[in-house]
């Protein structure tokens, strides 16, 4: 089967029609055994969906072969994406749970955490719960590309947090993800880390303003 790393050179969320362009030419490509063919064809059908086109990704999903259990992973995963996108977040829940239960038994790592990250966005009344179960289960693995999961969870939950009210909890959790990011993560999580502590730090009253500008840094070497 395909590692995750095949699947992130194809992938630009940024862009789904591209992504799509170039999903459609890999799962026609015969270098790929039809195990792998389908699992492009999974991804293809989510590039389809981030495009609002859900009935047509959800009869590509129909079409996939899902006798190989990775590849059914990812139909349980990406049907319950599809849903979540289209509206419809209550039917994706069992899905994703189903998902999440099969990845595991596979030892599909970085699936499982993907399907328990969708939990927390499909099952929203229970979004802290299901975040910080996927972030106990990739605190456990050893795949840096799956760790880095990590980031976008604390992240999640941050900006959870942030809508809540809890603005200090949301910084923790924000601040944690750039750790996590500088540790494991990409430049372009590196990049939101730093932008999500920037938002949810509070800029100063005028009252501290003027406190700062009255006083004087200590001199250098007199600390």
């Amino acid at each position: 089967m395909l590692h995750q790393t095949t699947l992130d050179e194809l992938w630009n969320f940024e862009d789904p029609q591209a992504s799509e362009a170039r999903f459609r030419t890999a799962a026609a490509d015969p270098s790929f055994d039809a195990g792998e063919r389908a699992e492009l064809a999974t991804q293809l059908g989510r590039a389809i969906g981030l495009q609002g086109r859900f009935e047509e990704a959800d009869a590509l999903l129909d079409a996939v072969d899902g006798d190989e259990p990775t590849v059914a992973v990812r139909v349980l995963l990406e049907r319950g994406r599809v849903l979540t996108s289209g509206g419809h977040a209550e039917m994706a829940v069992p899905l994703l749970e189903q998902a999440a239960e099969l990845a595991d038994h596979l030892g599909e790592e970085f699936l499982a955490v993907d399907a328990l990250h969708m939990l927390a966005i499909a099952d929203s009344a229970h979004a802290g719960t299901w975040t910080r179960s996927a972030l106990e289960y990739a605190s456990t693995v050893r795949d840096e590309r799956t760790k880095q999961w990590i980031v976008t969870l604390h992240s999640n939950l941050g900006w959870t947090l942030h809508e809540a009210g809890r603005c200090a909890e949301a910084m923790v959790e924000f601040r944690l993800a750039g750790q996590w990011a500088e540790r494991v993560g990409t430049p372009r999580q590196q990049e939101l880390a730093r932008e999500a502590i920037s938002a949810c730090r509070p800029p100063p009253s005028t009252a501290t303003r003027g406190h700062l500008r009255s006083v004087k840094a200590p001199a250098m070497g007199r600390m």
